[in-house]
């Protein structure tokens, strides 16, 4: 009865697709059954002979998960159990490690450990390999299942064994599950300069990033020297937050334009009026883990020369993906358009190349890291007018400002060098406005 009623719904929707004005509609009708015929008979194979009992619902979301996974790395299909997932998250009220995952070719990969999360506090980098968990075989599970595991009560510990590229060997790390609590925007204030580390573009990222100028300029009495934003290892999130964060540092100009299947249909946004900075300098700092909303702010704040970006290559995600509801549970991630930035540059693939590049030399196996970026994804967008970044990531010739090693750093109390060099850089460029400009009121936004 199943097989008919499918075999009925997909008939009635393949007519549907093709409307009666075209032309050749015989030969299209013709195709896309023979096609649905096609998937029909496989459907009715595995469920009469596949060795195991199999459900209809396994079987069609089975179908979907793969028909999706077909376009490229982001689009996806949520059930239910995906939505309260989603909402456990956003919530951030569960026991965790902190860790964003993705699965390549059957094993779990570290695409970003979430700042101050017992991952990270333990050395857990982007581009690892969790093979084993409790000594048990990761590989050919579910991604889902992977994530069950991790997760738990909080104060409760996990082994995981990591394959590092780079290293000859497997290594296991013990981590301790905590509450992991989403706070996407931090400040600080160091040797005058206002620090604003923008983990995640969640739903109130905006308003926290205001808040954190006014908070500063309140704690000093006065104006800061200048801004660091600090978008490393920032893996994204909600594209109205990437704006409002611009917002906050520019006036009345261009944030980012996104452009679907119509190359004629292109959606802009733009910054309100005030730059809550007031022009003072601003340092951009990204990495190979910065992504999405954090390379449209970086690409903003760097097109229209308001900021410096220092640091690596971001990731290199161009694409938006439209969360589109299928009914009360489940819904639809799906790929709708690419972004540009002001001067209509896409960072698909190539991401966005710092004005400065600054190496990590604080950490020890910096230049043996591989870096992990969209172009490494299977089934990636394609961006046509990309740059090759070959030549220049081979470029070996030491720079004379950054020769020192770990050990030379760590006997100064550096522990964070790009940091430090950002530090020195606002610094020396807000010596001269602190000296002439006036402190102005401060107001909320």
């Amino acid at each position: 009865m199943a097989t008919k009623f499918l075999r009925a719904a997909l008939l009635v929707s393949a007519v549907a697709l093709v409307p009666a004005a075209t032309a050749g509609i015989a030969s299209a009708d013709l195709t896309i059954n023979r096609d649905i015929e096609r998937f029909v008979a496989v459907y009715e194979r595995v469920k009469m002979s596949y060795v195991d009992k199999i459900s209809d619902e396994q079987l069609i979301k089975g179908a979907i998960d793969g028909m999706l996974a077909s376009l490229d790395p982001h689009s996806s299909y949520l059930d239910a159990r995906d939505f309260k997932q989603m909402q456990i998250t956003t919530d951030g009220n569960y026991g965790g490690l902190g860790l964003v995952v993705s699965m390549e070719d059957g094993a779990v990969k570290v695409v970003a450990p979430q700042e101050d999360s017992p991952a990270a506090k333990m050395g857990i980098k982007p581009g690892d390999y969790i093979t084993h968990l409790d000594g048990k075989l990761l590989y050919g599970g579910t991604l889902d299942q992977a994530v069950d595991q991790m997760r738990g009560v909080p104060g409760t510990s996990i082994k995981l064994t990591v394959v590092r590229p780079g290293r000859d060997k497997p290594f296991d790390v013990t981590v301790t599950r905590q509450i992991i609590e989403i706070k996407p925007v931090k400040w600080e204030i160091k040797d005058g300069v206002g620090i604003i580390n923008i983990n995640g573009f969640s739903k109130q990222t905006g308003q926290m990033t205001r808040a954190a100028v006014v908070a500063i300029e309140k704690a000093l009495g006065r104006r800061p020297s200048g801004y660091i934003i600090d978008l490393r290892s920032n893996p994204g999130g909600l594209l109205d937050q990437a704006v409002e964060v611009s917002d906050v540092f520019l006036n009345r100009v261009e944030v980012v334009s996104q452009r679907g299947r119509d190359k004629r249909d292109i959606e802009r946004y733009f910054a309100q009026p005030g730059d809550m900075a007031a022009g003072l300098p601003i340092v951009v700092l990204v990495d190979s883990g910065s992504a999405s909303a954090a390379e449209i702010v970086a690409g903003a704040l760097q097109d229209h020369h308001r900021a410096l970006v220092m640091g690596e290559r971001s990731f290199g995600k161009g694409s938006v993906q439209t969360l589109i509801p299928l009914d009360d549970t489940t819904a639809l991630r799906l790929t709708t358009a690419r972004y540009y930035t002001p001067s209509g540059r896409s960072v698909q693939e190539g991401g966005i190349e710092p004005d400065i590049a600054v190496p990590q030399l604080s950490d020890p196996d910096y230049k043996s890291r591989p870096r992990f970026r969209e172009a490494d994804l299977s089934r990636h967008l394609i961006n046509e007018a990309k740059v090759d970044n070959s030549v220049l990531e081979a470029d070996d010739k030491p720079d004379p400002r950054f020769t020192a090693t770990p050990e030379e750093l760590k006997a100064k109390g550096i522990t964070d060098f790009q940091l430090h060099y950002a530090l020195q850089t606002v610094s020396r460029l807000g010596k001269a406005q602190m000296t002439v400009a006036p402190p102005r009121k401060l107001v909320r936004r």
